[in-house]
């Protein structure tokens, strides 16, 4: 299984690919479903939007940045070949992060004050925003101390509490829950408090999978020994 030039498993196409393309296509259904009005000038979602005018276009430009380039900061030969481009993806995104996440609470606080509504997904955009930011924060703590594996523990985190931008689309949509309040508000919270529990699975598995290597060299080093 293990290959002491390609890694723990030849196959190039491993677990990480497959999460990655999954993301690619709840992004593009995403895109479809709920932001198509962007290409159309004609949308009538543009008249309510057009009183928040530049704050949303800042926060989605800077969303964009976030979920579109950090999947390259998990490509381990990337990584390693490129580490300057890596730093430089890495401090896009944390810039991208600081932005989007109290853009992102104050749109909604504005979007809530002109429809009238509760304050109940203000709280939860403010309470996501905290996530993104704190997490991003604390890994670009570790990064700055060079501790690499917490480092990428945390902006894992980081990544998960950003993706609840496509997860709750995509579980609106799919559901067809879009007009329904209180599934709305049901899933937008499910999904923010599971957004680290949700990180913390994709690093246990990424230990879990990173034993597997370490373990078939084992009886290589023993050997030796035993030969003694």
């Amino acid at each position: 299984m293990f290959n002491a030039v390609r890694g723990p498993y030849p196959n190039s196409f491993r677990t990480k690919h497959l999460v990655f393309v999954f993301i690619a296509a709840m992004a593009a259904y995403v895109l479809y479903h709920n932001e198509r009005f962007l290409i159309e000038p004609t949308n009538p979602v543009w008249q309510h939007y057009q009183s928040i005018g530049w704050w949303l276009l800042i926060h989605g430009v800077a969303g964009a940045c976030a979920l579109i380039l950090v999947p390259m900061q998990f490509s381990d030969r990337l990584r390693a070949r490129f580490a300057k481009l890596h730093r430089v993806i890495g401090r896009v995104y944390i810039t991208a992060a600081f932005v989007l996440a109290p853009l992102g609470a104050y749109i909604q606080y504005l979007d809530e004050g002109l429809a009238g509504a509760s304050w109940s997904f203000t709280i939860a955009s403010s309470t996501d925003a905290a996530l993104l930011m704190i997490t991003t924060g604390i890994g670009f703590f570790f990064a700055l101390k060079r501790m690499i594996p917490q480092h990428r523990q945390w902006m894992t985190r980081s990544y998960a509490a950003a993706l609840t931008f496509f997860e709750i689309r995509l579980i609106l949509g799919v559901m067809g829950w879009d007009d329904d309040p209180v599934l709305v508000e049901t899933v937008v919270w499910s999904c923010t408090a599971c957004a680290i529990l949700v990180g913390d699975i994709a690093n246990q598995i990424y230990e879990l999978r990173s034993m597997r290597p370490r373990r078939a060299r084992m009886p290589a080093a023993v050997q030796p020994m035993a030969a003694e």
